[in-house]
């Protein structure tokens, strides 16, 4: 991110200059060729939708896509863009409102990725900017917004800026865009502070000059100093260069960590090993996360965003306590900010129903839409997580290789359905993690050797990392890599792989693909409004049971327990499992037309 010219990071191409407002068609009006699952009775169509509304984001199904596990067109066994844009088609099918890319930037790969080392290029493995616009056009051709990752806490430390830091001496402007510090100890050799770093071990490392320079994460990804004003100005172009060539919106990364406490002495925190949000005080002063002066940053950011027609959109990642969240996601600033809440809650009917009433109250108070999401590239995919037992040490089963306990496949599956159809049925963005839509399990017995995550390597084993979910997507039943590219794949893939792929499941009834594609087109005709209305006053949730009413005359009915319950009146539209006999069956939920509807 250096203020140099920027044809030392776009070689393939000088920008691009800013376009007139970018206008869109609508996708296509197509039939659905999703058949529907057993038991399910679907009257919705694939409609499409305007998307060139200024809030398409607000109750959006956005993809995430892993670009080097997603599809690989050249044959290196890594994904690429190209690849991406093969598959599109295969996603407007699917019925998605938005894909988002995690980082394809020029990178060493010490993080996936989010250790980057040119913030306006491409990597060249994956491919280059002439293809990143062509999967743009593509994208907005089938009526799909995109949405990019932006990695603003850090850098890579290939990145032209800290090389030139590590050339230059102490106090020099090059090492202000970075947090330099001198050491503690006679003669320095003790870290300025205890801060640890996520990936484990202190968040400081010394250099042969002995300064010390900091990295919230992995050594090889040292934190930018946001008190620079070359680091948010530069931060601001790169911005408009994604926006320019047709970006729809970004996600940020580590939303709550750029505004650092930098006065002299830095502050201790007491050795604190985790950083969770419950963890963290309510009134900004933690050192480094969540501090009130990050917000100065984005309203920045809010007035780039808004230099376009229809504005850029953007969605926190900010791991912070729930009063905190709703700063980040109002209209002043990002626009949303991820309510991961959901995720972590058990598949308990009275945690999610409070878990549902705190996000809707929170995005109605930062004027913005709650936001879903059940799996991504950070955690176990939610198929094997609700395959366990409750309460059970997740990654302890991730260090068994998914041995203990055994995991409960298709139990797993089945509820992950419940609560898919649970989520997209609520008011808000719903994000989903490529490969959910299959049911694919997470991948536990991945050997060491091919382990490549830092949490895996800094940790000394104590962790297992999150390679699991990132395994490249099954296409074909068959192949070197089942479709995924003709070079083999970058993380092994399981034996039996092919029987999740979108080949075995394509137009097979009772298959999570399909479920999907019904889910998404009937949604699509449903949605109307914002507005959710619990059927009962709580009562049902403890006995198992979530129902809530949408606009339109239409329900959602949950039966988050081990027995059967009764299935309300209506024309059962769609359900996660097959329901007969009037009765709901344990762990299936089901969305109805009502009388009124």
């Amino acid at each position: 991110m250096s203020p140099r010219p920027r044809d030392r990071r776009c070689r393939s191409r000088p920008d691009p200059p800013r376009p007139a407002p970018h206008r869109v068609a609508p996708r296509s009006t197509t039939t659905a060729t999703a058949t529907a699952p057993k038991g399910i009775h679907v009257t919705a169509q694939h409609l499409g939708s305007d998307s060139n509304t200024t809030d398409w984001w607000r109750q959006a199904v956005v993809y995430q896509v892993y670009p080097r596990s997603f599809a690989d067109l050249d044959g290196d066994g890594l994904g690429d863009i190209p690849g991406v844009t093969s598959r599109l088609p295969y996603l407007a099918d699917l019925g998605v409102d938005a894909v988002w890319l995690s980082p394809f930037y020029p990178s060493p790969l010490a993080d996936g990725g989010y250790d980057v080392a040119d913030y306006r290029d491409v990597d060249p493995r994956l491919g280059t900017l002439d293809d990143f616009d062509a999967m743009v056009a593509e994208a907005h051709r089938l009526g799909i917004k995109v949405m990019v990752d932006i990695v603003p806490n850090h850098s890579s430390d290939q990145h032209v800026w800290f090389q030139e830091a590590l050339r230059a001496a102490p106090g020099s402007a090059a090492r202000e865009r970075y947090v330099f510090r001198e050491g503690r100890g006679e003669r320095g050799e003790e870290p300025p502070t205890d801060w640890v770093s996520c990936f484990g071990g202190p968040a400081w490392t010394r250099l042969p000059d002995g300064w010390w320079y900091l990295h919230l994460f992995a050594p090889e990804q040292p934190d930018f100093n946001w008190d620079n004003p070359e680091v948010r100005a530069d931060f601001r172009e790169t911005l408009r260069f994604w926006s320019d060539r047709g970006v729809d919106g970004f996600r940020v990364d580590v939303a709550h960590g750029l505004a650092k406490d930098l006065a002299h002495p830095l502050r201790d925190i007491g050795g604190v090993e985790s950083y969770r949000p419950e963890d963290l005080p309510e009134d900004g002063s933690h050192p480094f996360w969540d501090r009130d002066e990050v917000h100065d940053i984005f309203r920045e950011w809010r007035k780039v965003f808004n230099e376009y027609d229809p504005p850029r959109i953007a969605v926190a990642e900010a791991w912070v306590r729930n009063s905190r969240r709703t700063a980040y996601a109002t209209p002043q600033e990002l626009g949303q900010a991820f309510n991961f809440d959901f995720l972590k809650a058990k598949l308990d009917a009275p945690e999610l129903r409070s878990s549902i009433d705190t996000a809707l109250a929170d995005a109605r108070s930062a004027g913005a839409t709650a936001t879903w999401v059940l799996s991504n590239h950070d955690v176990i995919r939610h198929a094997s997580r609700y395959g366990l037992p409750d309460g059970r040490d997740e990654e302890a089963w991730l260090l068994s290789d998914g041995q203990e306990p055994p995991l409960e496949r298709d139990f797993g599956l089945r509820r992950a359905l419940a609560a898919t159809l649970l989520m997209l049925a609520l008011p808000g963005s719903s994000y989903v993690y490529q490969g959910e839509e299959l049911g694919l399990p997470e991948v536990a017995d991945l050997a060491r050797e091919s382990l490549q995550d830092p949490v895996a390597v800094r940790s000394a084993g104590r962790l297992k990392g999150r390679d699991g979910c990132r395994v490249p997507l099954p296409w074909r039943r068959e192949g070197s890599s089942y479709g995924f590219g003709d070079g083999g794949a970058w993380l092994p893939q399981p034996a039996g792989w092919g029987e999740w792929s979108v080949e075995a499941q394509q137009g097979v009834a009772s298959s999570p693909l399909e479920l999907y594609r019904a889910a998404l087109a009937t949604r699509r005709r449903l949605i109307a409004d914002e507005a959710l209305e619990w059927a009962d006053d709580g009562a049902a949730a403890e006995a198992g049971v979530l129902h809530f009413r949408r606009s339109g005359g239409w329900e959602c009915v949950a039966n988050l327990s081990d027995a059967q319950q009764p299935l309300p009146a209506g024309e059962l539209l769609l359900s996660s499992a097959p329901v007969t006999g009037g009765q709901l069956p344990p762990w299936t939920t089901v969305w109805l037309r009502t009388a009124a509807g």
